[in-house]
């Protein structure tokens, strides 16, 4: 498997978050946060393997949501991490209608988590125009920076 060096470290991450939340599990088996962040773990972590090994961390990932949300049925992250996982399963089920099912999952939970997250509050708006008037700003500066700094000349 050949992996660029922001892949591989990816990897390292959810590969120690993965053993971080199952130690943290062993001492306490009812936190719903660490359950989720295990749960995505597991998720990102599918990403690098192939066939059937990606599947099977698919469905631990989602056993492990789905525990989450028995202890705390209205976490809106979890989830979203859930509906993620279900549309991680549904892209790799061959049957058409099956994978409908899913996404249909996949639907619900979003929805859930859209309901129950915080709302943002007004003044959270200021601070997203300033965001990207910041950006704007840094965009023009690097753009003027990289035209003062042309190209040299091609040699003779």
């Amino acid at each position: 498997m050949d992996l660029q060096q922001n892949d591989f470290d990816r990897l390292l991450f959810f590969e120690h978050a993965r053993k971080t939340a199952e130690a943290a599990y062993a001492s306490n088996p009812l936190d719903a946060d660490n359950l989720t962040r295990w749960g995505g773990a597991l998720l990102e972590l599918s990403s690098f393997q192939s066939g059937d090994d990606s599947i099977k961390m698919v469905k631990d990932a989602i056993s492990k949501l789905e525990a989450a949300l028995e202890v705390n049925p209205s976490k809106h992250d979890t989830l979203w991490c859930l509906g993620n996982a279900h549309t991680s399963h549904a892209f790799f089920t061959q049957d058409r209608e099956t994978a409908m099912g899913y996404f249909d999952k996949a639907t619900q939970c979003f929805q859930q988590a859209l309901e129950l997250a915080p709302k943002k509050k007004k003044s959270d708006l200021k601070y997203d125009i300033l965001g990207w008037v910041i950006l704007a700003v840094g965009i023009v500066v690097w753009v003027g920076l990289a035209k003062s700094h042309g190209p040299p000349p091609p040699p003779r």
